[in-house]
């Protein structure tokens, strides 16, 4: 069975490290059988299955994007412990009921010296939640004696109250409650600190008063919670005051928390050693040590063992107690040696980081306590943090300003600082950091190697890296804050531009393109504002420069807006806007020229064909109807000619008119007219370094402009030039003055837009029935010759 398992973990490695050879042997949905198959399978026929799920494969995903956690080897002997759990299972019941026994009580003592919690016994579950759900049991068990007999109606004599920081994980208290079968009124939310001490203990003073309440109106305090290591930020309540509290009000202590890990060190912390004392608490080993698919431990002490049966902390059927195997396994493998270096490891990558941070400006740190804090939670801020300055709270930075201008630079702050904890995420991902939503803090970057040191392998050199990519980010942010100001004036300056204040968008601001033409209908405006953004934004997008140009998120942005990301503090922010505006009229200028163009041309058809239906019926006038009969006519025209000269029509795509074309029959010359000259695009010009992008100020320019400032006026320092326009200006802007309708006269499709092609065609249709007719007439001319 040990062959197999590894021969299977080996097969599904391998293909993880050759992606690239196996891509010629993708399975996609249709390759995996619907029905069970009558005759089975072989094994590896089945992994490979497994593989192409994991892979995602037949999603159409990318494989080395998918790509699984690496599992070393004590990672395989987590694995093998599940299969060998499954295969000890089968065994005869006496000798499964010892090496049961033998395995969960050798797992329970290492445990318990490891983490120097004194007589305890061991709970293994799968939910990290599972373990207080049962201690909560057998407090209710313990504490109301006709519990098991008289079920939820002793609860109604007292009420029992579960007490929980309001810095825990969410629904914590809405999950025992729902579990338990208790009313959402046993459960009670402890607030922080909010004058002294951290901002995520628990405010142990207040707590003393909630708890002397319930007991005066007759309800039973039954359980408090406390954390070693918030979820959030990593601080850890006030154990020892918690444990007399308790203490005196006969109530269960729970803690639970990160920084538990901390016990197997030499040193530890004297919040957290507290937590020894306390009556049960969870540990979550698969994190810390990198060990994939271990159950969570929950140490307790109590006296009486039919209580914990009734519980459901222990149990009478070995094979749930098989549960201890991979952890078992775990623990010899790594040994004590082992499982003490790694959660150093993790204690010192977060203690370098804590001390690189503290040399660097705009970056405050909030930690507990700055010898020994597991956990390092920072943010960038709008003050200069000297390096050695005492790190104050966000609270106290702003307190002094006006709410309104308050919230909205908090606002902003955490916009910035999500985009920080992103970048930093893409750039380094083994160090594991993510963003964290603190209540008091707002928007920071956590960085939590007990949680993820172990499984991504994060070495110092990571967090050197880290620390590398954030001072190259700080210069971004900091110009990007400054010049958002100086954006938002430019674009009030000018036309036909709208500022549109966004405070979740990380970059310099959002901008509208507004219609210079009035259209009344709403739809029509509507539609032409999204077809100039859509235009405008593809043509910011294709220019020679290093800025982020977007529609804005998916989700709750502003419509036909253009988004505009981090910048630096070289960036020319008049020529940027200019630039926008610029490219938003000549947007506008040529849709409203196509469009005025198809407007004429319909307008001239109708006139020509009006102009040709009159010319018919004086034809007919003259002739009489008799020489429109085609036998007749052609003996009358033999007999006495008539004698009419050739008619024709041009129109003039530049007057908007329909004329004759007698002249060019009189002169066997088209007559052109007046071409007007091509007009001038003006653009300001300036001189750029090779490689240098748009939107850029070069370092010599812009010192040159500082001396300069006083001795020149700034129009003389920027060139603006009159160029003749392109080969594809033209196209937009020239438009011919005459397109002649007559049989020499062609209309070139290739230089015209679609529209335009379609209504020329139209015109040719109309010159041909005009030539036709004189055609005809000439046709019985010559024969009467």
């Amino acid at each position: 069975m040990g062959k197999n398992l590894n021969d299977a973990m080996k097969l599904l490695e391998d293909a993880q490290r050759d992606v690239d050879e196996e891509q010629d042997k993708k399975f996609v949905r249709k390759d995996i059988p619907g029905p069970l198959q009558g005759s089975g399978q072989d094994m590896g026929s089945i992994l490979q299955i497994v593989q192409n799920l994991m892979q995602g494969e037949e999603d159409g995903g990318d494989p080395t994007c998918q790509r699984i956690q690496h599992v070393g080897e004590q990672g395989h002997i987590a694995l093998l412990g599940h299969s060998l759990a499954a295969y000890i299972s089968v065994l005869e019941k006496e000798r499964l009921r010892r090496m049961t026994t033998r395995i969960l009580s050798d797992t329970t003592l290492w445990l318990c010296r490891l983490f120097r919690y004194e007589n305890g016994s061991a709970y293994y579950h799968e939910d990290d939640r599972e373990g207080l759900l049962k201690v909560c049991r057998l407090i209710i068990h313990s504490r109301y004696d006709d519990y098991i007999t008289e079920g939820f109606n002793v609860l109604t004599t007292k009420q029992p109250v579960i007490y929980i920081s309001a810095a825990s994980r969410p629904g914590l208290g809405q999950y025992l409650c729902n579990q338990l079968g208790l009313p959402l009124s046993s459960f009670c939310s402890v607030p922080c600190n909010t004058m002294f001490g951290s901002q995520h203990q628990m405010d142990v003073a207040l707590l003393d008063r909630l708890i002397k309440d319930d007991v005066d109106s007759g309800k039973l305090p039954l359980l408090l919670v406390a954390n070693a290591g918030t979820p959030g930020a990593g601080h850890t309540d006030k154990i020892g005051r918690l444990k007399e509290l308790c203490n005196q009000y006969s109530m269960w202590l729970h803690v639970e928390g990160v920084n538990l890990a901390t016990l197997v060190l030499g040193y530890v912390n004297s919040s957290v050693l507290a937590a020894t004392k306390s009556d049960s608490m969870t540990l979550t080993l698969g994190p810390w040590l990198g060990l994939p698919a271990i159950p969570a431990v929950t140490l307790y002490r109590h006296e009486d063992p039919s209580l914990s049966l009734a519980a459901g902390l222990t149990s009478s059927q070995p094979v749930e107690k098989l549960r201890a195997l991979p952890l078992w396994l775990s623990l010899q493998y790594l040994g004590h040696d082992g499982i003490v270096e790694r959660i150093k490891h993790a204690s010192q990558l977060s203690q370098r980081l804590l001390g690189n941070l503290k040399n660097l400006n705009y970056i405050r740190t909030s930690v507990e306590d700055e010898l020994s804090s597991p956990v390092v939670v920072f943010r960038f801020t709008e003050l200069q943090v000297k390096p050695g300055t005492e790190q104050v709270s966000y609270t106290s930075q702003t307190s002094a300003k006006p709410d309104s201008t308050n919230n909205n630079q908090r606002e902003l702050y955490d916009t910035f600082n999500r985009w920080l904890g992103e970048q930093l995420a893409q750039l380094v991902p083994t160090s594991g950091v993510d963003v964290v939503e603190l209540e008091d803090e707002g928007t920071c970057v956590r960085f939590s190697p007990l949680m993820t040191a172990a499984v991504l392998g994060t070495k110092v050199e990571d967090t050197d890296h880290l620390v590398e990519c954030l001072k190259a980010k700080i210069p971004v942010l900091n110009s990007t804050l400054e010049l958002r100001e100086e954006f938002k004036n430019e674009v009030y300056r000018t036309a036909g531009l709208t500022y549109i204040e966004d405070l979740s968008w990380p970059g310099v601001g959002v901008i509208r393109y507004e219609l210079f033409g009035e259209e009344h209908d709403p739809n029509k405006r509507q539609a032409e504002v999204e077809k100039i953004s859509f235009g405008l934004l593809k043509k910011l997008k294709e220019l020679d420069s290093d800025l982020l140009f977007s529609s804005g998120p998916e989700f709750g942005g502003e419509k036909n807006c253009i988004y505009i990301g981090m910048v630096t503090e070289d960036l020319d922010m008049a020529e940027l806007v200019e630039t926008i505006a610029t490219m938003g009229r000549e947007i506008e200028e040529n849709s409203r020229l196509l469009e005025n163009m198809t407007e004429v041309v319909r307008r001239g058809i109708q006139e020509a064909e009006m102009q040709l239906q009159k010319a018919s019926e004086e034809k007919l006038m003259e002739e009489g109807v008799l020489r429109q009969i085609p036998l007749v006519g052609s003996v009358l025209n033999w007999l006495s000619p008539v004698q009419a000269p050739l008619k024709g029509r041009t129109f003039s795509l530049a007057a908007g008119s329909v004329e004759s074309t007698e002249t060019t029959y009189a002169t066997k010359a088209q007559n052109t007219g007046s071409t007007p000259p091509p007009t001038p695009t003006i653009i300001r010009t300036k001189h750029r370094h090779p490689g240098q992008k748009l939107f850029r100020r070069s370092s010599k320019c812009s010192e040159a402009g500082s001396e300069a400032g006083s001795l020149a006026p700034a129009e003389e320092r920027e060139k603006e030039v009159q160029l003749p326009a392109t080969a594809s200006d033209k196209q937009e802007q020239e438009v011919p003055d005459e397109v002649k309708l007559s049989e020499n006269s062609q209309v070139d499709s290739k230089e015209e837009p679609d529209d335009k092609s379609k209504l020329t065609e139209s015109l040719d249709e109309v010159e041909i029935q005009d030539n036709e007719q004189s055609s005809a007439h000439t046709e019985d001319t010559e024969g009467l010759r």
